[in-house]
């Protein structure tokens, strides 16, 4: 029985069985994530993948992820968005061991198999976004989505650690083996959602289905205006921190501890901001994430000149704070306002655009270094993620990230 919309707002969604399962089974999927570039990474010191092999790997990856949210996000809104997800799950599961078979023997055929594993991951992450709004009332999404977003923060620092913890009794190829089990775990986790939606007209035609979601997404300015904002902080703020901290951390500081420190300091702050989102429910909620968004901004600006080591923690602090004062409500807000319907096409188009824009960021900004310098590129970075938030906060219905909130507030005085 799908959560009701009622009376049962006030129970806690950790004590919601059905929820407890998409939970464990977004965590799997998380965990499953982020360990494989570190065990390919150990495959590295181990001697068994190259550094160029371990690059292509997690592009093919990364290629399979982008090729595949979209297409996600039109079959979980055609089919069942649990069966979506199972399916996903099951062929990241099936495709991991073809990576450590070809790990030490064949790049194309780890190459083949990560683009699958990526494309699991990518088909997950609308299907998960659509089937929490299924499983969980409205007045209990927020504190759902708090939770989702720490896992996703634990499940950083877990699965390193845990990965250098298990690659003491076990090896790479069983490691490897462990992620797909993961990836097995991940779909069968979670519950039953809503029964598939009926044929429409346009069913079996991708491009008017992903259309009609962009026109949906179009129908919300608040929604593009966010996604806006949200990829110029990706394309600045994260290729930033991607490139420039590395640099500095060894040539101002002499040390990679300043990186490690500062990456680990913007996972506490991530885990401190879904932890207040979770109980704070401010008035201006669109407002307040648009702000807490900018806060991405003192990252590249710690950077910007020398500084104490712990004006640079402060700042990723801060940035990781801000960054789920966003997540939460953009999340929450995305559910809400959007046609259940067409949810997943929309969610779709938001990983895409936010995760798509991250590689080229990233490409763009070593040469932006070479050519202007580095203090001017972050200079740069930290003016775009302190400005695009709040040019997003003009947009109509931005102040709590709903359409109808002109309407709520009643007709302007005369």
């Amino acid at each position: 029985m799908i959560a009701s919309t009622g009376s049962d707002t006030s129970r806690s969604v950790l004590r919601d069985r059905r929820f407890v399962r998409l939970w464990c089974g977004t965590t799997a999927s998380g965990l499953a994530t982020w360990a494989l570039p570190f065990v390919l990474g150990l495959a590295v010191l181990d001697r068994g993948l190259t550094a160029a092999g371990l690059g292509i790997v997690l592009a093919a990856r990364t290629a399979g992820f982008l090729l595949a949210v979209p297409i996600s996000g039109v079959l979980a809104d055609r089919y069942s968005r649990r069966a979506v997800v199972w399916w996903a799950g099951l062929a990241a599961a099936l495709a991991t061991p073809f990576i450590a078979l070809g790990l030490g023997r064949s790049i194309p055929l780890m190459t083949v198999a990560a683009a699958v594993v990526g494309a699991g991951q990518g088909a997950c992450r609308p299907a998960f976004q659509a089937l929490t709004a299924e499983v969980v009332d409205a007045g209990r999404r927020r504190r759902a989505n708090a939770a989702m977003t720490l896992a996703v923060r634990v499940t950083t620092l877990v699965a390193p650690a845990g990965t250098a913890l298990l690659a003491a009794v076990l090896d790479t190829w069983w490691l490897l083996i462990g992620t797909g089990l993961l990836w097995l775990a991940a779909a069968v986790l979670p519950p039953r959602g809503l029964p598939a939606p009926a044929r429409t007209a346009d069913s079996g035609r991708f491009l008017a289905e992903f259309g009609e979601g962009v026109r949906e997404a179009r129908r919300h300015p608040w929604f593009l205006a966010g996604l806006g904002a949200l990829a110029a902080v990706v394309f600045t703020g994260y290729s930033a921190t991607s490139v420039a901290l590395p640099l500095v951390s060894r040539d101002h500081y002499g040390a990679e501890v300043v990186l490690a420190a500062a990456l680990t300091a913007y996972t506490l702050g991530a885990l401190a901001g879904a932890l207040l989102v979770a109980r704070w429910q401010p008035r201006a909620q669109g407002w307040t994430a648009l702000a807490g968004l900018s806060l991405y901004g003192f990252a590249p600006l710690s950077l910007l000149l020398p500084a104490h080591p712990a004006a640079v923690f402060a700042a990723y602090v801060l940035a990781g704070l801000g960054i789920e004062l966003f997540n939460v409500p953009w999340f929450t807000a995305t559910q809400r306002e959007v046609e259940p319907r067409l949810l997943a096409r929309v969610s779709s188009l938001d990983f895409l655009v936010s995760y798509g824009l991250a590689p080229l960021g990233l490409a763009f900004l070593a040469p932006a270094v070479d050519a202007f310098g580095r203090q001017p590129v972050l200079a740069g970075c930290a003016l775009v993620c302190f400005l695009a938030p709040a040019a997003a906060a003009l947009a109509p219905g931005s102040h709590g990230f709903s359409r109808s909130e002109r309407s709520r507030r009643g007709p302007p005085a005369t």
